[in-house]
């Protein structure tokens, strides 16, 4: 499996949050977040990333005739904010917790920079991480532009096939045990709740999929 959000498949959290480094402990806290309560606006000064120990996070920024476009929705063990490690200056997206319970684990940038300097392999997987992000978004974003809502729904389920998916070994069903709600994955292929419940239903009666809350069952057509 080659997840763009967890390079390696290694939790973000598990290997940079600065509680694990000595140097770093008696500055370290956690921040804690309500549904709707921002990390960061757009124009704030990116001086931090921000890795998410609990909770889920939505990235995303509104258009000129001010509509919110969502880019991401991240969840355990990720990163964002990361483009304050390349020079950015100030936040050219939001942040905002979309869980009663979100828990970030904030990171300096000079910390970070620091981490970086002393281990070369690390520094090579933040970067791969943060430019196979770029192309995550990047797609999603051409998806948004030119296909239709049931080509982006239809990728969109196989990224998500990509990132939390198995095969069944009995069906050769690929299973989908994801992290999304209706409404998150609504708001990231850019359509309304009730257009992506037609379309879900659609894909079902024709036995592409089955779905649940929390599950994708994409059927194996060769079985």
């Amino acid at each position: 499996m080659n997840s763009l959000w967890f390079f390696e498949d290694v939790n973000l959290f598990k290997k940079l949050c600065p509680h694990l480094f000595e140097a770093y402990k008696s500055d370290h806290h956690f921040d804690a977040y309500k549904k709707k309560d921002y990390i960061y606006f757009t124009e704030d000064s990116a001086n931090k990333v921000f890795l998410i120990e609990s909770g889920k996070v939505k990235i995303g920024y509104y258009n000129d005739d001010g509509q919110e476009v969502v880019k991401a929705i991240l969840s355990k063990g990720q990163l964002f904010g990361e483009k304050a490690i390349l020079g950015e200056s100030k936040r050219d997206e939001f942040a905002q917790s979309i869980d009663n319970n979100t828990s970030i684990c904030p990171i300096g940038v000079n910390t970070m920079h620091n981490l970086m300097r002393q281990n070369e392999t690390f520094s090579f997987k933040i970067y791969k991480f943060i430019g196979f992000k770029l192309q995550k978004l990047e797609r999603r974003l051409q998806l948004l532009l030119f296909k239709d809502t049931r080509t982006r729904l239809l990728e969109f389920i196989h990224e998500l096939c990509n990132d939390y998916g198995y095969d069944c070994e009995k069906t050769g069903d690929h299973i989908i045990k994801h992290p999304y709600t209706q409404k998150d994955i609504a708001s990231l292929i850019g359509a309304s709740r009730p257009t992506l419940n037609i379309i879900l239903n659609e894909l079902k009666e024709e036995k592409i999929i089955d779905f649940n809350r929390k599950e994708i069952r994409i059927y194996n057509k060769t079985a």
